[in-house]
């Protein structure tokens, strides 16, 4: 979104709400792409700038060890030709970034005002005060700040960085708002890694400290389950309520044992429950709580818009 404003063309892992595409369509000079270490595919680019948010053991399918998977990183950041920028405290040498702490670019004074979160930023030569972003959570201030980071380092006035943060409006299935009422929050999230989990619930509990959240989770590969079983029942027991569909198997055949059963088991919250997508609707209404959260990266997307279309017919019909 920043780098429209220097006429880049942007290919993305998400459909940006802004432009309602993954596809940012610019002039031929400046290319924005947004990759990941899935099949190692990353390695495929020689970026002058590039920004590396996090290496969290993820895609192990495609590794052998988690060593190997921190290789690739290495790697990656050995073809940048220019500069590399990553988050602090992460194994590679470059400009860092932080929240709170000291960093070649770091965001500081964070609250919510009105709804958006408003935070600083100190950059090596100067300051921004007074950020308005939309997006909830320290995770996408996280983000908001790498992204200040590449744009500074590419040449954007911290002007128009500034402006533009307080224009974007994210990414489907990024805490998107099914609904929004003052008696009722859907929200939608990609999330499908325990890191990704932890840092949706705490976005949701600074939105609304003082509310009871239920989350509706689709775990998402069996490997993926399998390797993570615990980090999982950890970060899902956080809510006040859980909810488990069965497994989206994606590219993967069934693992023996490896199901949304042996997930439950590991939850220790006694507010849990395994459902059918059948029951879903009914199991939300039962919930007593005014939050929820529908996480995973399978077929879930597709299952939230029905969820909220039917909730909202109901509150129409209660009006």
């Amino acid at each position: 979104h920043i780098m429209a404003t220097a006429n880049a063309t942007s290919f993305l892992g998400g459909i940006a709400e802004n432009y309602h595409s993954n596809l940012i369509l610019g002039g031929t000079e400046i290319s924005v792409v947004e990759a990941d270490e899935f099949d190692r595919s990353f390695l495929q680019l020689s970026p002058n700038i590039a920004c590396v948010t996090s290496m969290d053991a993820d895609h192990l399918d495609s590794y052998e060890s988690p060593d190997a998977l921190a290789d690739s990183f290495i790697a990656f950041s050995e073809k940048v030709s220019g500069t590399l920028i990553v988050a602090k405290g992460l194994p590679l040498k470059g400009l860092t970034y932080a929240i709170d702490a000291s960093a070649d670019y770091r965001a500081f004074n964070l609250r919510i005002e009105s709804g958006s979160c408003i935070f600083d930023a100190q950059t090596p030569t100067s300051k921004i005060e007074n950020i308005s972003f939309e997006l909830p959570g320290r995770h996408n201030i996280m983000n908001a700040l790498a992204a200040i980071a590449m744009a500074d380092v590419y040449g954007i006035s911290l002007e128009n960085i500034k402006k533009c943060l307080g224009t974007f409006k994210g990414v489907a299935r990024r805490f998107s708002y099914k609904i929004k009422t003052e008696n009722f929050v859907l929200i939608d999230d990609y999330a499908h890694h325990p890191t990704a989990i932890n840092a949706v619930e705490n976005a949701v509990r600074e939105m609304y400290p003082e509310r009871e959240v239920l989350v509706v989770f689709q775990p998402h590969l069996f490997s993926r389950t399998r390797d993570f079983i615990d980090d999982f029942a950890l970060a899902l027991n956080k809510f006040d309520a859980i909810l488990l569909l069965d497994i989206y198997p994606a590219r993967e055949i069934p693992i023996p044992g490896v199901d949304s059963n042996w997930l439950l088991s590991k939850i220790k919250n006694p507010h849990k429950k395994l459902t059918q997508k059948k029951n879903l609707l009914k199991d939300i209404n039962n919930f007593s709580g005014k939050v929820v959260v529908m996480l995973g990266a399978g077929d879930i997307g597709a299952l939230v818009d029905e969820v909220s279309n039917e909730l909202l017919k109901a509150m129409n019909h209660e009006v």
